[in-house]
C-alpha cells in the first residue's frame, strides 16, 4: 500500500504528505460498451443481462495515451468507476470474469503511471432501468417490480424511452437526480438499507431483501478486491457513490421534509410515488430554477395511463405493510404516516442507523481481502451543503470523500461568476469576491465534519466540475475559429473552484474524463458534459494536450510531496504567482516535490525558497526542493519577464 492515513493527512512510503488531485475516470462507465449503452440510444433494456462493460473506461490499446495525458496534465490520483451491474448483470453470483481481467489489466497500467487509485463502486438512482446506472436489472425482478413499466407509469424518467431530440423538454438536462423521488428508486433504497425495519415481509430467495441486495453488491465489489489486492498503487475502495436514502427519514404524506427535496423536476411525495407505482393518477408539483431559486412552477398529473409497476401475481410491498390502504370507497389513503420516521417507538437517523452500518460491513468485507484498505465514504451533497449536522459511526483508516459543486452553474447551464446563489442560505450572492468566499466557505463546511470521525480523518472531495456545454454549447462554435478563446468562461470557474481547494488544502477528483466524449453527445449518460478531454476538441493527436478543455484552469502548480507538514497554498492565476507555506521536516531524506505546468509558464519561472537546495526537473514539470531545517518553510514561484 503506497499511502497510509495520519489524522488529515496522507502519508507516503517516505513520510511525505502528498496531495491527491486527480479525476474521475471516467463518465461513459455508467453504461455497457457493448452494446453500445449510450442513454440517447433508444432501448427497453431486454438485453440487460447480456451485456459487456468491457472497454471502460477505454480500450486497452488506448490506455497510455489517455494515463499520459492525464500525467501530464498533472494528476497522480484516480477515483476508478466501476459498477455492480457491470460485474454481476447476468444474474445473482454470476460475476463477469472477461470484465473483471480487463479491470486487472487496465489498472496495471495505472499502476505503471504511479497514479494512487481508489475504486468507486457507482450508482446514480440506483440503475440504468430507473434513469440512472448501478444495480443489475435483475435487482428490481427479485421485489416483484417490471422496470419496463417504469416510464409508462412516471416511477422514473429514463432518457432511452422519453428523449426526443427535436423536443428539448421531453428530457430537460440534470433532470435524472429527480428520480431520487419516484417509486423505483424511493422502493430500491428503503429496502437496500432498511428493508428488515420497513419491509420484513420482502424476502428474496430466503433472505431479508436489505441482507440479499446488501450482500450481493458487497461480494461484487470484492471480487474487484480479489483482482488489485497486489496492485499496491490501489489505495482503497469507495464504499457507494451519493448514497440515496430512499424514504427513510421521510413522512408518508410529504410533511417536514423540506429539506430533502432540493432538486429539479417533479416533487413527488412519498405517497405520490408509491401510488403512482401502483397504477393511480396523482398531481404533482414540478419545480424549476427561477431567480436563482428552486421554485414550483406548475402541478401536472402523473401516470394518467393507471400502469402498475407491480409484475403479475406479485403484491404491493408497502400496502401488505400496512403504509397505505383503500377506504370505503375504494380511494387510496396513507394508513402509517410516521411509518419510515420511527421505528421501535424511536426516530430513525439514516445516517446512524442504515448508511454507518452498511459501510461497517462493507469496510469488513473489503478488508478480509486487502487489510489496509482505505475506505472512502460520502453522504448526499445537498444535506451536507445545507448545513446539517451529521454523524457517522465508522471505522478507522476511513476518508471522507463527499462531493461539491457549484449547483447553479450546473443546473442552468451558464457560468454564474458574478451573481449565485447559497443553497445553505437560500440568499443570492452578488459580486465575484463574495462568490469565491461562499465556494470556499462551502468546501470548508464539508472539511469539517471530518473533524468529529476519530479525531480527525482526511477529506478528499469526490466529485466538483463544471458543464462544458454552457450557454447552449457556445464555446464549441467558437473553438472552430477562436480556440483561444473558447475556454475564457470555463478556466475563470475552475480556477475560482481550484482557489477554493487550495485555501482549505483539500484532496480531489475532477468529475470527469471521458475517452469517448463527443460535443453532441456529452459523456453519453443523460446528457452531461462535464468531460475536461473530447475526442471533438483534438486537432492534432501529436499534441498532448489536444483534446483538452480548458486546461489553464486545471492544470495550476500544487504541491505534489510535502517533506512535511502543508499549512497554506495559493495560486494567483491573472499574475502567476504560486506561493506555498509548510512545516519542514529535516529527517525526511526525500524532496519535496511541486508541479510547475509549462502551460502557465510557457516563457518559464523564477523560484525563491527561503532554505534548501532547488531541481528544475523541466521535462517532467516538476521541482524537487531538500529542505535541511526543521520549521516553516516558503516557496514562492513567479513568471520569467
Amino acid at each position: 500500500m503506497k499511502l497510509k492515513i495520519k489524522k488529515e493527512r496522507f502519508i507516503d512510503e517516505e513520510g511525505r504528505s502528498v496531495l491527491l488531485r486527480g479525476v474521475n475516470l471516467g463518465g461513459s462507465t455508467k453504461v455497457p460498451f457493448s452494446p453500445n449503452g449510450a442513454t440517447h440510444i433508444k432501448t427497453n433494456f431486454s438485453d440487460h443481462k447480456n451485456v459487456s462493460f468491457v472497454g471502460r473506461p477505454f480500450p486497452l490499446k488506448e490506455a497510455d495515451e489517455h494515463f499520459s495525458r492525464l500525467k501530464h496534465w498533472g494528476f497522480n490520483c484516480l477515483r476508478f468507476l466501476v459498477t455492480w451491474e457491470a460485474i454481476e448483470h447476468s444474474g445473482p453470483g454470476e460475476y463477469d470474469r472477461e470484465y473483471l481481467d480487463y479491470l486487472e489489466e487496465v489498472l496495471k497500467i495505472a499502476e505503471s503511471y504511479k497514479f494512487y487509485t481508489f475504486i468507486d463502486p457507482h450508482q446514480d438512482v440506483w440503475s440504468r432501468m430507473s434513469g440512472g446506472d448501478g444495480a443489475p436489472g435483475w435487482t428490481f425482478e427479485k421485489v416483484g417490480l417490471d422496470f419496463t413499466k417504469f416510464d409508462e407509469a412516471e416511477a422514473a424518467l429514463v432518457m432511452q424511452y422519453s428523449y426526443d431530440p427535436n423536443n428539448s423538454d421531453s428530457y430537460p438536462a440534470m433532470h435524472w437526480s429527480s428520480n431520487a423521488l419516484r417509486f423505483a428508486n424511493g422502493t430500491m433504497w428503503t429496502l437496500f438499507f432498511g428493508g428488515k425495519d420497513f419491509a420484513p415481509s420482502c424476502i428474496i430467495d430466503g433472505m431479508k431483501a436489505q441482507d440479499y441486495f446488501q450482500q450481493h453488491y458487497i461480494n461484487s465489489i470484492r471480487e474487484v478486491a480479489l483482482r488489485v489486492k497486489n496492485n499496491p498503487y490501489i489505495v482503497g475502495f469507495d464504499s457507494l457513490n451519493e448514497p440515496e436514502q430512499g424514504w427513510i427519514e421521510k413522512k408518508v404524506d410529504g410533511t417536514g421534509t423540506e429539506k430533502f427535496t432540493e432538486g429539479l423536476g417533479y416533487d413527488f411525495t412519498p405517497i405520490d410515488a408509491i401510488l403512482t407505482g401502483s397504477g393511480f393518477t396523482r398531481e404533482v408539483g414540478y419545480k424549476e430554477i427561477k431567480r436563482l431559486g428552486i421554485r414550483e412552477t406548475r402541478r401536472d398529473e402523473m401516470n394518467k395511463g393507471k400502469i402498475s409497476c407491480w409484475l403479475e401475481n406479485k403484491e404491493d410491498i408497502w400496502k401488505k405493510e400496512g403504509v397505505w390502504g383503500l377506504d370505503e370507497e375504494g380511494k387510496p389513503i396513507i394508513q402509517k404516516n410516521g411509518y419510515f420516521v420511527v421505528r421501535k417507538n424511536k426516530r430513525v437517523d439514516f445516517y446512524q442507523d442504515y448508511l454507518s452500518p452498511f459501510i461497517i460491513r462493507y469496510t469488513k468485507r473489503i478488508r478480509e481481502v486487502i487489510p489496509e484498505a482505505i475506505i472512502f465514504f460520502e453522504s448526499h451533497p445537498i444535506r451536507i451543503l445545507k448545513g446539517e449536522e451529521l454523524t457517522f459511526n465508522v471505522p478507522k483508516n476511513v476518508v471522507h470523500a463527499g462531493h461539491w459543486y457549484d449547483g447553479v452553474t450546473l443546473g442552468t447551464k451558464r457560468s454564474m461568476i458574478k451573481v449565485n446563489y447559497d443553497i445553505s442560505t437560500n440568499k443570492v450572492v452578488i459580486g465575484k469576491n463574495n462568490v469565491q468566499e461562499m465556494f470556499t466557505r462551502q468546501l470548508s463546511n464539508i472539511k469539517s465534519i471530518a473533524k468529529a470521525i476519530h479525531g480527525v480523518i482526511p477529506t478528499l472531495i469526490g466529485e466538483f466540475g463544471l458543464p462544458y456545454d454552457l450557454n447552449k454549447k457556445e464555446a464549441y462554435q467558437k473553438f472552430r475559429n477562436e480556440p483561444e478563446l473558447a475556454w475564457k468562461k470555463h478556466i475563470k470557474l475552475l480556477t475560482m473552484y481550484y482557489d477554493a481547494l487550495d485555501a482549505n488544502l483539500l484532496h480531489s477528483t475532477q468529475w470527469n474524463y471521458t475517452a469517448g466524449n463527443t460535443n453532441e453527445w456529452g459523456d453519453l449518460w443523460n446528457l452531461e458534459d462535464l468531460s475536461i478531454f473530447s475526442r471533438d476538441q483534438q486537432l492534432n493527436p501529436d499534441d498532448i494536450n489536444s483534446g483538452g478543455r480548458a486546461i489553464e484552469g486545471l492544470c495550476r502548480p500544487h504541491f505534489i510531496h510535502c517533506s512535511g507538514i502543508p499549512l497554506k497554498m495559493d495560486f494567483n492565476y491573472k499574475v502567476k504567482t504560486f506561493n506555498f507555506e509548510f512545516d519542514a521536516d529535516s529527517s525526511i531524506e526525500a524532496p519535496t516535490i511541486i508541479y510547475v505546468p509549462h502551460i502557465q509558464y510557457p516563457k518559464g519561472y523564477e523560484i525563491k525558497v527561503s532554505e534548501g537546495d532547488v531541481e528544475k526537473k523541466d521535462a517532467e514539470q516538476l521541482v524537487f526542493i531538500r529542505t535541511k531545517k526543521d520549521g516553516d518553510h516558503t516557496i514562492n514561484i513567479t513568471k520569467t519577464l
